[in-house]
């Protein structure tokens, strides 16, 4: 029987109390809502990383075990920018497992072992889809805070490079 989870309101969108020097600029809701919506897939996504991580066999296990680590450390960095990003506009990130749980748009990944194989193309599923949650806030948030959109290009770049990394032990030359 699942259990039931009650992810409070407003996941993210109150804002911080301005003082003293902070007078800048001020995330309006919807740059917080996005923001809220990458964080969540950033965390989701270190987190089903080291679940592939800790639960790949089979062929080149150590390759994929190595680059599994690689894109924790991308998507963990990430979700940080993302978070501290939040707090520079006055908004407060919400990371908790509930909030997380319930907003990420990453597949749920298998439980217990799983090949390598099947953990590639889980992976690189999920690598996209945290790229692709990026890309279609993109342009909203370029128009509100181009400084928050060059932040999603360099993470674009990196997790793409790793989908690519990924991807490459399973495809076949054409």
């Amino acid at each position: 029987m699942a259990k039931t989870v009650n992810v409070p309101e407003p996941h993210g969108s109150e804002k911080t109390q301005r003082e003293n020097a902070e007078q800048g600029f001020v995330a309006p809701a919807a740059l917080t809502k996005n923001l809220q919506s990458v964080l969540v897939d950033f965390i989701a996504l270190s987190l089903t990383a080291k679940q592939a991580h800790w639960n790949i066999v089979g062929p080149n296990f150590r390759d994929l075990h190595l680059n599994l680590d690689e894109v924790v450390s991308i998507a963990r960095a990430g979700s940080d920018t993302m978070a501290e990003r939040m707090r520079a506009l006055h908004a407060s990130p919400d990371g908790r497992p509930a909030v997380v749980a319930e907003q990420t748009r990453l597949p749920q990944f298998p439980e217990g072992e799983i090949t390598t194989h099947d953990a590639i193309d889980h992976m690189v599923k999920t690598v996209e889809t945290t790229v692709a949650t990026m890309r279609n806030c993109h342009d909203e948030v370029d128009s509100t805070d181009p400084t928050t959109a060059d932040l999603f290009h360099e993470y674009m770049a990196q997790l793409e490079q790793q989908a690519w990394f990924i991807s490459a032990e399973t495809r076949t030359p054409q």
